[in-house]
């Protein structure tokens, strides 16, 4: 029987997982829309500090420390950082935005959504079921 502590916890990483792919096809997409703007600077969704964060919250020195009293905190997008891509080469105005690149963000943005949507719907698909007693 799986712990429902831990299904909380997984849940709220995969809500978070769909958040910062959504931040991350809005920075690609914002990307591309300035592609043929003067002296613009291509962006990126930083997460890794994040994800630390997000990791160390999840390890537990003893196993009561998750519960009904103490739930994972819920899932946010604020912890994510937009900065300017380094070390992009610039074209003669100034624009860095490499369309190809971007494009290859946006798929892998997608992609990585629709993975954790996946296994979130296939929860819920679980929850259902025993909800309604295998009916």
């Amino acid at each position: 029987m799986s712990n429902p502590i831990d299904d909380a916890a997984i849940t709220a990483v995969l809500a978070r997982h769909l958040t910062q792919s959504v931040q991350r096809q809005a920075v690609a997409v914002g990307n591309i829309a300035n592609l043929d703007t003067p002296g613009y600077r291509a962006r990126e969704v930083r997460f890794s500090e994040a994800l630390d964060e997000q990791l160390a919250a999840l390890k537990t020195s003893h196993p009561d420390h998750f519960g009904p009293q103490n739930p994972p905190a819920p899932p946010s997008g604020a912890d994510a950082e937009v900065v300017e891509t380094p070390g992009l080469p610039a074209r003669r105005d100034g624009n860095t935005v490499q369309l190809d690149r971007e494009l290859l963000n946006l798929t892998r943005a997608t992609g990585d959504f629709a993975k954790a949507q996946t296994v979130l719907a296939a929860k819920f698909r679980l929850v259902r079921y025993a909800i309604n007693e295998g009916r």
